[in-house]
């Protein structure tokens, strides 16, 4: 079985710049660090042997994610294997029987796929959703960026009630990410109900690097919103 086995009251913050940081984000009480890898916008935070690192010294209930546009699953396998990741979390478009492939390889790995808010119409977002259901664990949900054409660490908004609408839709768990910061947070987690929540650029300083009092501002506040949500019976699986 997948070392996750359900998502509930999830929280990731991806584009760790090294070691240190990745200390620092578990320090305050991350479990789950996303490596962005091999993108075709964005630059890389760090180096994928740096990755590999410290994916490979993370000892449960602490996980490295890997996030990556590749598409087959040979591909995948590889990569994951050279890191030593569990989860991977793909974020490109990938064709159903590569899906397949991938979860016959590798049925233990833990497999996330994006659903980018802006980069598809509606309809088609809900027919990946259907089509790919049998071997995703769960989806996130993310944001498109026209004007640079990136599908993630945009630091901007998407509708909600677009996520919202594919929360209700799913048979699995949606992680909420794209533009979301200590200030929001709770107020997307009541609005959407997602299992889990994704930020990248939403708490970093100026530099560019992780800030310590943001980041547990941010967990403090998802937090709470996933309280609310049991409290008001609202969907968190």
């Amino acid at each position: 079985m997948s070392n996750v086995t359900h998502f509930r009251d999830f929280i990731q913050i991806a584009g760790v710049s090294g070691m240190g940081e990745a200390n620092l984000l578990m320090e305050c009480g991350i479990r789950y660090l996303g490596f962005p890898l091999r993108l075709p916008v964005n630059e890389e935070d760090l180096s994928e042997p740096a990755a590999a690192a410290i994916i490979r010294s993370m000892q449960p209930p602490s996980y490295g994610v890997a996030i990556t546009y590749q598409s087959t699953a040979e591909d995948i396998v590889e990569f994951m294997d050279y890191l030593g990741a569990s989860l991977v979390q793909l974020h490109g478009d990938i064709e159903l029987q590569e899906l397949a492939k991938l979860k016959r390889l590798r049925p233990h790995l833990t497999v996330i796929k994006s659903l980018v808010i802006g980069k598809q119409p509606y309809e088609e977002l809900v027919d990946t959703l259907q089509r790919l259901r049998a071997f995703v664990d769960a989806w996130i949900t993310d944001t498109f960026d026209p004007a640079t054409g990136a599908s993630g660490a945009t630091g901007k908004l998407h509708d909600w009630g677009v996520s919202r609408r594919l929360v209700e839709l799913a048979t699995k768990s949606v992680i909420l990410a794209g533009g979301l910061t200590p200030e929001n947070v709770r107020e997307a987690i009541q609005f959407v109900a997602p299992a889990g929540v994704d930020a990248h650029t939403g708490v970093e300083d100026t530099s560019g690097h992780k800030d310590p009092a943001k980041v547990r501002r941010f967990a403090a506040e998802a937090r709470a919103g996933f309280e609310l949500l049991r409290v008001s019976g609202a969907r968190c699986e």
